[in-house]
C-alpha cells in the first residue's frame, strides 16, 4: 500500500497509521494500492520545487541537475511507472488536479456512468478505446512512421 497525498491534515496519530499500513506492506510484491488522500496535483509539484530549492539553495543540487526524469523521480509516484490510462467516471471531463505531470503522455478516457455503477462492461469499453488508439508519446505520427522503419 502506498499514500501520496499530504497526511499532515488529517492529524498525526491517523498520519501514523497509514505510514505503518503503508510499511508493513512495503516488501509485497503481487499488487500495490496507491491511495490518493488529501493530494492535489499543483500540491506536490509544489512541494518538490520547494525541496528543489533548498538543496540547490544547500548546495546539494545544482539547476542542471534537474531534469524531467529527475523531477520524475521525486514525485510521490517516482518509483512508478506513468499511467497508460486514465478513466474518469461520472461525466466529469477534467483532471481535476490529479496527476498532472504523471498524466502528460497518458491515453484519457471519461464515462458518463457513476463509479458505483462503473462494472466490467463499462472497463472493457474503456479498455476498448485504448486498444483502438496509437500511441505517440508526444510525437508526430510522421516521426512515429519513421521510426518503425
Amino acid at each position: 500500500m502506498k499514500v501520496i497525498g499530504d497526511l499532515a491534515r488529517f492529524g498525526s496519530t491517523l498520519a501514523t497509521q497509514v505510514q505503518e499500513a503503508a510499511s508493513r506492506t512495503a516488501k509485497n510484491t503481487g499488487l500495490t494500492l496507491t491511495i490518493a488522500l488529501n493530494y492535489g496535483a499543483r500540491w506536490e509539484i509544489a512541494e518538490m520545487a520547494r525541496a528543489l530549492a533548498s538543496e540547490c539553495n544547500e548546495g546539494v543540487l545544482t539547476a542542471s541537475d534537474i531534469t524531467e526524469s529527475f523531477i520524475s523521480g521525486r514525485l510521490s509516484t517516482g518509483d512508478m511507472p506513468d499511467p497508460d490510462l486514465f478513466i474518469r467516471t461520472g461525466g466529469e471531463i477534467r483532471l481535476s488536479n490529479f496527476l498532472l505531470w504523471q498524466l502528460a503522455y497518458t491515453e484519457l478516457f471519461f464515462s458518463d456512468t457513476l463509479w458505483p455503477d462503473f462494472d466490467e462492461a463499462a472497463f472493457n469499453e474503456a479498455l476498448e478505446a485504448y486498444r483502438s488508439r496509437r500511441r505517440r508519446f508526444g510525437r508526430t505520427q510522421e516521426q512515429v512512421d519513421e521510426s518503425t522503419c
